[in-house]
Parts: structure tokens; sequence; C-alpha cells
């Protein structure tokens, strides 16, 4: 990879040449996704955006690599910087064939996973934002490319900032402090950029601390500021830019919405698909208005002919990689690099003996006996919304087949037909190009279908003739779809019982009911109440848990495969309601291992389960949904031909409970995640075992000092293979430190190092360990401080798991106390009750306000120089009657009213309040609590 500023300082002279010769309607039409050619400076049609996330998507047939979830559980950089090149060099082979595909891809998601219920989980890496920053910046490093000027594609990381939940995502406000803005939030956007391997960054629907995420000072205040941000080309996602003035009603029309945008920082706008039309006419009557100048348009403009000029565009020859041909598009070796990644995304979580036995169940071996495949996703590979067309794509069931031969597939699930009571016929799925018809007296082939319930009542039904699912087409229903799909899902219905035994059949996409039409026979949906619809006589033609059970019965050993299709129950726009495996899975596994003890549950899934009295099967594995290589890679993993080396990048919570609510982004305050949380986790960050188990011996810090922090040294450990295979070990590093002047994470990843041992190996690993990853944001220092003191730095296989640890003395000066007669921005509080941040102005600053105007709010700041002050002075605003107290602590952790006033309505300035003498009887001032009741909004605090 070239150094990490050749981006930024590359001679790049086109871009401002072609934006001289614009004019300035020219100019204004570039700020849409959709921008036309310019034929007399030889500027093609050009879009920005082609989705990457784990391949080509959206653009037919591709190589389709693991999901990201899965990949990030590789915690390899070389393997996921690898499976970007090759993603960008189809991208570059689908571009040799259409001239408008886009070579600025829409990936990575660098969102941290805070939340295990956020709908796209699968998209994004880990719930550690430098692991993400790691992880997300070596795919980026491979959509680059390593050229030195030249950019393979051009990589947009996605989505700035605080984005975790699809319920009201484009209303609802993220709740940012600042030390979780600056320690969680920022970091893994701000290792792309200043690794100078990103481009562009898209924002996020969200509002942030009260404020759209589309007219963020953060952009200009944060992201510009880094090293390689001046050219970050910025995109809003689709549809926001209306939002900014219709959902969130933060703007009075279009004109002002785009001109606050473009302002803050927007470059591109995605709105209206590809009509430009409405976009252009509200920057037309936004520079008309003298609300945005013609400079503001040409800085916006530079960098999207900057991020052209990257990719070769106007390079007569179209650059390094302007040959690239579609040859690429599902290259052997692109093939192979896929399975290989299926391979390393493999996390085994379990693995113990049968009863009377000395070995773990797995690995397979070359000699299993007999092996039952079970369960629908056993047999099938899934995509999901940002996937690529699957080809050649492997089950786990052809997977094992190619493995060991003789392998049995059984999917566990009811095959039913449907008899109308009204008509007295059932229901045909027929030719799948006509629509479903109820016209046979009885029950034959075309009457039967697969009835697979998601969870929570979701079904689908599957022609067993056809293999296709029933759908809505408009108004009919026909059995004609390929797979479960679409942004509005139309193949999945819920079955309504009613007391006689019957069902209705209520289609989810539409909400509409079943009837059959007369004369035609045709099943149709028609709009209004279950009164409506028609009901149906439901008949298990053969039980698909009776299956499962012979099937498990009859095999040496079962594997039961569950999990969710990726279009169903969690995705984009759906947030998942719980972390509970659907019963209808949980109740596959009981019944699969009742049949057989010696069974292995597959999770094939893009997001934690909770499995409750399940996870004590034999072995547990889980995967991702692993692209169209799954089965190999899950067959090279349970075959035993591969070891193991997977682990997860996410914890897996036992409970609900164990979670935070999904708006709450303070996680600090909730003590949510890894870094926070007092629960225990069913299975930890970094937690996944081998085949053979590693012992941890010793820890000691190499060096002196701090010295043995710097790159050249770090913490020497010993580990040692105790097993007969070998084994890929993760070595990971966290950091406590109990006494921090703040309140530092119970544990944080601070390193981690993968190491191959040979069967009996001992071996002393150096881990280097940066001394900047125990920063903390100082909220008087207002930056990132190592604090002075004690840090214990531990060791071992994931953060539930720590046997070793050293201690490491710190010293320095550290964040010093908030200074006296200083004024000190109100966001600044080391905690706080009812508090809401929200926008000082409406494009720039933070306050506080309370949540509830109807109960007091309360924010504490630590850390003061001197004793007793002798006035506090707030900024506030108030748009309603309230009051204000200033309190000092009091004895026994209390707090004692020191001076307090009641604020009039339209009140806007200064508010001095004189302390009560002698309030802490000459001790030194630990803390003030501020008060504040009513519509009132706090900007700035000053004590004297």
């Amino acid at each position: 990879m070239p150094p990490a500023a050749s981006a930024s300082t590359a001679a790049i002279t086109k871009a401002q040449s072609l934006l001289d010769s614009l004019s300035r309607d020219q100019k204004i039409a570039m700020l849409h996704q959709h921008a036309p050619a310019v034929e007399s400076l030889g500027l093609a049609r050009f879009h920005t955006g082609a989705e990457a996330a784990h391949g080509v998507a959206w653009l037919g047939p591709a190589t389709v690599f693991p999901q990201p979830v899965g990949l990030a559980a590789s915690w390899d950089e070389d393997l996921i910087r690898r499976v970007g090149t090759a993603v960008a060099r189809e991208v570059r082979g689908k571009k040799a064939v259409d001239a408008t595909v886009s070579t600025n891809v829409w990936a990575p998601v660098v969102n941290p996973l805070r939340h295990p219920l956020w709908g796209r989980n699968e998209e994004g890496f880990s719930e550690d934002p430098h692991l993400t920053a790691a992880l997300a910046g070596a795919y980026c490093a491979g959509l680059k490319g390593d050229h030195e000027r030249f950019w393979l594609t051009v990589p947009t990381l996605k989505h700035f900032l605080a984005y975790n939940n699809e319920a009201d995502r484009n209303v609802s406000s993220s709740q940012l402090r600042a030390r979780v803005l600056h320690e969680y939030e920022l970091p893994a956007y701000r290792g792309p950029i200043e690794d100078g391997v990103a481009g562009a960054v898209m924002l996020s629907y969200n509002l942030v601390n009260g404020r759209p995420a589309h007219v963020s000072d953060l952009v200009a205040g944060e992201l510009r500021q880094w090293r390689n941000g001046e050219d970050i080309a910025i995109v809003t996602d689709a549809g926001a830019p209306s939002s900014l003035y219709t959902a969130e009603k933060y703007f009075d029309d279009g004109p002002s919405a785009y001109a606050a945008a473009l302002r803050a920082g927007v470059d591109n706008f995605t709105e209206d698909s590809d009509n430009p039309e409405p976009s252009l006419r509200h920057l037309h009557q936004a520079l008309d208005r003298g609300l945005i100048t013609e400079a503001d348009i040409d800085r916006a403009v530079l960098r999207l002919l900057t991020l052209r000029e990257r990719t070769g565009e106007f390079e007569p020859d179209g650059g390094p990689y302007g040959a690239l041909g579609p040859e690429l598009v599902g290259d052997p070796a692109h093939v192979a690099l896929a399975r290989e990644a299926a391979r390393k995304s493999v996390v085994l979580l379990r693995n113990a003996p049968a009863a009377g036995t000395a070995d773990p169940l797995l690995p397979l071996g070359p000699n299993p006996g007999k092996v039952a495949v079970i369960g629908a996703l056993g047999s099938t590979v899934l995509s999901d919304w940002y996937s690529g067309t699957l080809q050649d794509e492997v089950s786990i069931f052809e997977g094992l087949s190619a493995r060991y031969g003789g392998v049995v597939a059984e999917a566990g699930v009811d095959l039913v037909s449907l008899r109308c009571v009204r008509t007295g016929t059932y229901l045909g799925a027929g030719n799948p190009k006509t629509s479903l018809t109820a016209g046979a007296a009885a029950p034959g082939p075309d009457e039967a279908f697969q009835l697979k319930d998601w969870g929570d009542g979701e079904c689908t039904l599957q022609s067993p003739v056809t293999d296709k699912f029933v759908t809505a087409d408009g108004y009919y229903l026909s059995a004609s779809a390929a797979r479960v799909g679409g942004w509005v899902v139309q193949e999945t219905f819920r079955l309504h019982p009613g007391v006689d035994g019957t069902v209705s059949i209520q289609h989810i996409g539409t909400g509409k009911w079943v009837r059959i039409e007369a004369h035609t026979g045709s099943a149709a949906l028609s709009a209004g109440t279950e009164e409506a619809a028609d009901r149906f006589a439901l008949r298990t033609v053969r039980s698909g848990q009776q299956a499962a059970r012979e099937a498990a019965a009859a095999a040496d050993v079962a594997v039961v495969v569950v999990g969710n299709d990726p279009h169903l129950g969690g995705r984009e726009t759906i947030d998942r309601a719980t972390l509970a495996l659907p019963e209808p899975e949980q109740e596959l596994i009981r019944l699969v291992r009742e049949a057989n003890p010696r069974t292995v549950l597959v999770i094939v899934s893009s997001y934690p389960y909770a499995l409750g009295p399940l996870a004590d099967t034999l072995a547990v594995v889980w995967t991702s949904h692993g692209g169209q290589e799954l089965g190999n890679g899950l067959a090279d993993i349970l075959s035993g031909d591969f070891e193991p080396t997977g682990r997860l990048a996410q914890t897996w919570w036992q409970r609900d409970e164990d979670l935070p609510g999904i708006l709450d982004y303070d996680l600090i305050s909730s003590h949510s995640t890894y870094l926070y949380s007092t629960a225990e986790p069913l299975y930890a960050l970094g937690h996944g075992l081998s085949y053979s188990p590693v012992s941890y011996e010793s820890a000691v810090l190499a060096g002196d000092g701090l010295s043995g922090l710097l790159s050249d040294g770090g913490i020497d450990v010993v580990v040692r293979n105790t097993g007969t295979r070998t084994a890929h070990e993760l070595v990971q590093v966290y950091a406590a430190s109990p006494g921090h002047r703040f309140e530092f994470p119970r544990r944080l990843l601070v390193a981690y190092c993968r190491v191959e041992l040979a069967p009996g190996e001992r071996r002393t690993v150096r881990i280097p360990v940066p001394l900047e990853r125990l920063a903390t944001f100082s909220v008087t220092a207002c930056r990132m401080l190592v604090e002075p003191g004690t840090y214990e730095l531990m060791v071992g296989p994931s953060a539930n798991c720590l046997p070793l640890g050293v201690e490491l003395s710190v010293s320095g000066e550290g964040s010093g106390p908030h200074q006296r007669g200083a004024w000190i921005r109100a966001e600044l509080f080391d905690e706080c009750s009812n508090l809401a941040l929200v926008p000082e102005t409406p494009l720039a600053g933070t306050a506080v306000a309370p949540c509830s105007p109807q109960e007091s709010a309360t924010a504490v700041y630590r850390g003061w120089q001197g004793n007793t002050p002798e006035c506090v002075a707030l900024r506030l605003t108030a748009s309603g009657p309230g009051r204000v107290a200033v309190q000092l602590p009091g004895r026994g952790g209390t707090w004692t009213d020191s001076a307090e006033a009641t604020v009039d309505p339209g009140f806007d300035g200064e508010l001095a309040l004189v302390l009560a003498s002698g309030a802490l009887d000459g001790a030194g001032l630990e803390a003030v609590r501020i008060v504040l009741a009513g519509p009132l909004t706090m900007s700035e605090l000053q004590v004297a």
C-alpha cells in the first residue's frame, strides 16, 4: 500500500482545470448523483455510487463474498484487503461492459455494531470502533488498489454518524455526549480517512444531538480537519435531502435545506433516483436567494471532479486500470478467495465430547459415518439486500456431500395443502407464469407447498415442483419467485388461525388478504378486514418435524442448520425485536438433539442470537451468510481439513435484558457493549475455539516504562499449543484502569496478534500496544489524552477470558481541572439525568436541555480548581418559564442547593447565581451540579 499521504498529495490538476471551464449551470448539474455529460470538455455522464458491501451488487452475477460481519470474524486484514481488491476488479469488469457503472463504490459500512438488534448488523464489522477501522480500512485499501496515484475504485464510508437503528431512522436523534463521540463513533471513520484509503463519506439519515446528520457541524469541525479529510467527497443517503424539510421538518423548504447541506459539507445529492430536476431547481433557487454562493458550489464540484480524476477517468487511456475487462467477473481466483473467506469466517463457538467419549465432536474427520444436514438453510445459499446475483453457489449440504458423499438433506419444514372452505377446492401452483388457482377437488403435487415459519408467524410458501416461492405480483399471487427479496418483500404471509381450525392468509408486504375470485378461481389480494378473506383448511401432507427426527435418528452425525433469511426479521428498515432464535428454529434443534445426541448446531445468520439452553449442544458453529462458497468453506472446517480460525468481532449476549434500548447511544451511562457492560455474555468479543487447545503461560512488558508501549515494544506473551494439531490462536490484549480520572471501560481492546503454533510448540509473541489506545476524551482539556495512573494490560483469547495481566504506570500531567473563570461548554458533563443534547443554533454548536420539560434535568461537572466558588453563571435560553439551581456536594453522596433562580419565558443571555457562603466548609470544589427545570437550554457555564 502506498504511503498514507500519497492520495492527497498526488498532482491532481485536471479537476481544477475542468472546474474552471464549466459554466455555472453545468457546475450545479454536477451536484446531483446523476451528472450529465459535458461533451465540449470530454466529460462523460457520471453517477456516484455502486454498491459493493461484499461483492458487486445490483449489477447482475458477480462473486459474492461473506457478509461484512462474517469477514470481520476473520480478524484478518490481509484477507479483507484481498477481498476488496477482487471486488474492485469486478467493478472495473462491469464497467468495461457498461460505461455507466460507477467507480465510486458505496462501501464499507463503518458504523460500529453498538446494538445487535440493529437491522443492518450484517453490513458492519465490529462493535469495537478501532477494530472496525482496521478491518474496514483494509477493505478500503483493497478497493483503492496499490497504484501510487490512481485508484481502482473510490471507497465511500457509510454512514456518518451514530446510525444504529432502523425504527424512525430518519427522525430519531442519536445522543452523543463528547466522550462517546470521540472515543466510540469518530475513530471508525478517522482511521481509513487518515490512512488515505477512503475517498468519500456518506451521511446518515438520523439526527445527531437534535441536528440532522446531513447538516452536521461535525463534517467541517471534525472530518474535514483530519489528515486527508479536506478532499473527501460527501454524499447524501438516498432521499435524505428531502427528509430535511419533510419528515424532519428542520427547514421550511427545499432551497433552504439544500443550501444548508451544501454549506455544511455535502458535495453530492442523492435524491429522486436518476431525475436531477427537483434537486437542481432547489439549488438554483438557493443561489438566487443568496443562501449559497458560487464558491460553495465550486468547492463541492472540485471534490467530485477530484474523485473522478483519481480513477483515471480523465486519462486518454483510462489510466492504469482502464484496460481491465469483463473476464474478471467471477474470475476463478476470486472464487477461490471467496472459499478462503468463507472458511476463515467460520467461528467454532463450542466443541464438547459426547457422553462416554473423550474426544470433542468436531472435527468430523475423514470417516464420520452417515451425515444428515437438517434445516431449510442447509440446502440453500441466501443473498442479502446488498449482495450480487449468486452464481454456482454451494450450499452446506452440497459442500459436505462433495467432501464425504452420501450425505442426506432434510429441510424439516411441513408440506401442506390449502383447501378453500368456501369453494371446496385446493390452491395450486400450476405454471409459474400464471396465478395461483383454487380448482382441484383433491390435492396433487401442484397443490402442495413447503410452509416455512421464519419467526413471529412470518411464513413463506414454496412449490416443491418448481422450487419457486409464492409471491404477490400486483393483484394476484403466483409461485414465480426464485428467492425472498425486494425492498418490500412480496413473498411472506401470515396465517391467522380461527376457532374452527381454519386459517386466513394475509400478505405481509401489502397487508391485504387472500381471497379466491369467483369464476376464475384465481388467488387474489383483497383490501379490507380479515372478514373479507377466504378461510382455508390447512392439511399437513408431510410433517417436517417427523422427517427431521427420522433423518437425525438414522444418521451418525446430525448437522442442524438454523438462522435467518437476510430479507426477513431484521434488515434495512427493520430492526429485530429480540435476540432469541425464532421458536420454530429452536424446536427443530430440540427434536434433532433428542433424536441424535451427536448433533452439530450450525447457525447461519446476519447477527448474534441468544441460545438459552440450546447453547449446550455438543458443537456450535456460527457463520454469516457466507456468499457463494458458504458450503465449501463450512465443510473445510467441519471436516477438519482446515483449522477453525474465526473469532467473534461482536459479543453474543444471553438475553434481551442485557441490552440497552436501541435508541440509547450513551454506552457509558447505559453500560453497554463489551466496553462497559457488566452482563455475562454468552460468547464474548474475540471468542472462538480451535481444534487444538492453547495455554497462556506468562506475560511481561517488553522494554522499560513507556517504551514498552511504543512501536518497537509492547507485551511479550508466552503461549503453548497443548494439543496434537496445528493451532491458529488470536492473542488479544485488553486494558482496564479502575482508578481512572474518568470512567474507563471495564475492558478495552488495545492490540491483537495472530500466531500459528505447531503441536506442542511454545512461543513468545511480542504484541505492540500503541500508547494512544489508552486515551480517553478529556472533558476538561477537550481532547483525547492518556491520563496518568495505573493501567492493567490483560491478555487472553477473548474479552471474557483474560488469564494474564501486567501493570503499567503512566506518568504525565493529564487533563487537569476545569479553569475557574473560563466558560465551559455545557455538553462537557461527566454524568447527567433526563438531559438531552440539542442544537445551540440550527447549524452549529451543541447545548443541553431537559429531555422532558416536565421533569428536572441534572448535569454534573467534576474537577475544578480552588475551593468554594462565589458565583456560577449560565448562558441560557428559555421558551417558557423555568427554574435553575446550582448544587454542590453534600455529605454522604448528597447534593446541597447553593443557589437557584427562576427564568422568565423569552430569556436569552447570561444568568449569574451567587452561591451561599461556606457551602463546602473550606473543602476543595469536587463537582458542580446544575439543575434545569422547564423548557430551558444551556450552552455554557462559568464557575468563578
